[in-house]
Formats: structure tokens, C-alpha cells, sequence
């Protein structure tokens, strides 16, 4: 990755730290007491998990494009297993609807970088166009609306929850679309497209963060925002 300008990685390395900050603002305000030991926790487990999928990149291990499985699914399968499993506990489950919704909506803006980052690297041939606003990827919209989707649908006291449910599915349809084309972009025997150009860029540090943790957020924000906005409570909070 010598090849990349040190102020993509620097962007990109902020963006995944601002990730990290809502999410854990997110837990803090969830918690009803003093207790800081859910956000500790949390805080402990989000950098051992960066920081194991940057070792295993720095050392080619996402990188062998010959494995099979293709060993970026041990960056994206853990994050999403624990999402699944942390919504379908009730304990748990019951802890994450206390992260305000604003906040759960304002975590979408980093989408905005996320592009910029991906628009660079194709620029510098890490990624096919189809990834980028360019091409077939939209999702910057999501980051670009959501700051008015966090103030005018679910942040003034009168709450517009269908706007906010809508926003939601789209910006999930959005998201899903970005991962699709770049796992079927990606050097695998599973590919489908860019073949003259496929995605290697994730499959390097810092950009392995993007499906090891910040792709996985923003679907936490997405999964979290919609059960608060379908258990049918008057307010939202």
C-alpha cells in the first residue's frame, strides 16, 4: 500500500475514531448509573478487536486471495455475530434501545468520508469504480442526509417516525448495496465484477477497518435505531 498518499490512510484512520466515539457515547449514555463498567468493557473489546484485525493485515493475512474461505470473513463474521446476538438477547437488547436515537442517527455522517476515502482509492486503483458515487454506490446519501434525518425526524420533541423508519430501510438498502458489489468486486473465486480493476484495498491496513468495524457499526446504528422506532412507544428517545 506504498503506493496510497499518507492523507487517505490519515482520513480514514480518523474517520474509523470518530466511529469509535459515537458508538462509545452511544453506550455511556445508555447507562442509568455511575457504573462505568458496560462502557470500559465495550472500550476494551472495540480496541483488542482493531487491533487484532491490524496485526493480521500488517501481515498479509486477509491478503491471501488464494484461501478459502476468503479470510475477510473472519474481519466482517465476528462484529456481526455479535450484533446479532446482542439484539436477539433481551438483557442486551433491552440495554441498546436506551442509546438515544439522535445518536444512533447522527453515526451515519462518517458515511461521508467512508466515500471520499473510496473515491481516493479508486483514484489510486485499489478499488473499481462501481464502489464509488461514481459508479453504482450511493451511500453517501446517507451520510448527507442524516444529520436532518437526526434533527428534523427524530430530535425535536413532535418525532416524524416514519420518516425515520423510512430513511432507515433506504440508507440500509444503500449499505447493503456497497457491501454486495464489493464482495462480489473482491479477488475470490466468488467474483463477479472489476476484474480489471477488484477490490483489493480492504484487504490492507487501515482500510480492513472498514467491513471489520465501521461497516459493522453502521449496521448496529440501522438494526438498534429500527427496533427503537417499531417497539411503539409514544416517544422517542
Amino acid at each position: 500500500m506504498d503506493n496510497v498518499p499518507v492523507y487517505v490512510g490519515l482520513v480514514f484512520i480518523l474517520t474509523t475514531l470518530t466511529t469509535i466515539g459515537f458508538v462509545l457515547y452511544g453506550i455511556f449514555q445508555a447507562q442509568e448509573s455511575k457504573n462505568n463498567k458496560t462502557f470500559i468493557l465495550v472500550t476494551i473489546m472495540l480496541i483488542a478487536w482493531l487491533g487484532l484485525v491490524a496485526l493480521l493485515a500488517l501481515n498479509g493475512f486477509y491478503s491471501n486471495f488464494e484461501a478459502l474461505p476468503p479470510r475477510l470473513v473472519f474481519a466482517i463474521l465476528p462484529p456481526t455475530l455479535v450484533i446479532i446476538t446482542l439484539t436477539l438477547n433481551s438483557k442486551s437488547r433491552s440495554f441498546l434501545q436506551k442509546i438515544p436515537i439522535t445518536t444512533l442517527t447522527y453515526i451515519h455522517i462518517i458515511r461521508v468520508p467512508v466515500e471520499i476515502v473510496l473515491w481516493w482509492m479508486f483514484l489510486d486503483g485499489l478499488i473499481p469504480k462501481l464502489m464509488t458515487f461514481e459508479g453504482t454506490n450511493y451511500d453517501i446519501l446517507s451520510g448527507i442526509t442524516a444529520p436532518f434525518i437526526a434533527i428534523f425526524a427524530v430530535g425535536f420533541k413532535n418525532k416524524r417516525r416514519l420518516v425515520a423508519i423510512i430513511w432507515n430501510f433506504i440508507a440500509l438498502g444503500l449499505l447493503f448495496n456497497i457491501v454486495g458489489h464489493a464482495i462480489l468486486s473482491a479477488p475470490s473465486p466468488f467474483q463477479k465484477f472489476a476484474f480489471e480493476m477488484p477490490n483489493v484495498g480492504v484487504f490492507f491496513f487501515p482500510f480492513v477497518w472498514l467491513p471489520g468495524f465501521v461497516v459493522p457499526a453502521v449496521f448496529f446504528a440501522h438494526i438498534v435505531s429500527l427496533i427503537k422506532l417499531f417497539e411503539g412507544k409514544s416517544e422517542l428517545k
